[in-house]
C-alpha cells in the first residue's frame, strides 16, 4: 500500500513539475487530446459530405444520368486503393495513440 502512494506521488511530482524536451508534462499531454479533437471535428464533417455524396450518386444511378457500374468501381478500388491505403496507413502512425487522443477523438466527433 506504502508502494502504491509513492509511486502515485511520484508520478504526480513528474507530471506537475517534470518536462519532457524542454516543454511542461501538461503541454505534452494535452497536445494528443487537442489533435483527437480536431482529427473527431473533421472526420464528422467528413462523414456527413461523403453520405452526401453517395446519396446524391445513388439517385443519379437510378435516374441513369449516371453510369454506375462495378467494373468501373473495381477499376478506381485497384488504381487509387493501396495509395488510399498507404497514406492512411501513415496518418495513423504519426498520430499518438494515447487515451487523450481516443477521449479528443470521441469529443470532436460528439461536438463537432
Amino acid at each position: 500500500m506504502i508502494f502504491a502512494l509513492d509511486l502515485l506521488s511520484d508520478l504526480g511530482g513528474f507530471i506537475t513539475k517534470g518536462t519532457i524536451a524542454g516543454l511542461p508534462t501538461l503541454v505534452v499531454m494535452a497536445i494528443p487530446f487537442i489533435v483527437g479533437f480536431i482529427v473527431g471535428f473533421l472526420l464528422k464533417k467528413f462523414l456527413k459530405i461523403a453520405i452526401i455524396a453517395i446519396i446524391v450518386v445513388i439517385v443519379l444511378a437510378y435516374f441513369g444520368i449516371w453510369g454506375l457500374n462495378f467494373g468501373k468501381l473495381q477499376e478506381w478500388a485497384t488504381a487509387y486503393g493501396p495509395l488510399a491505403l498507404h497514406e492512411a496507413i501513415l496518418v495513423i502512425a504519426i498520430l499518438p495513440l494515447s487515451i487523450g487522443f481516443v477521449v479528443g477523438l470521441i469529443l470532436g466527433f460528439i461536438f463537432g
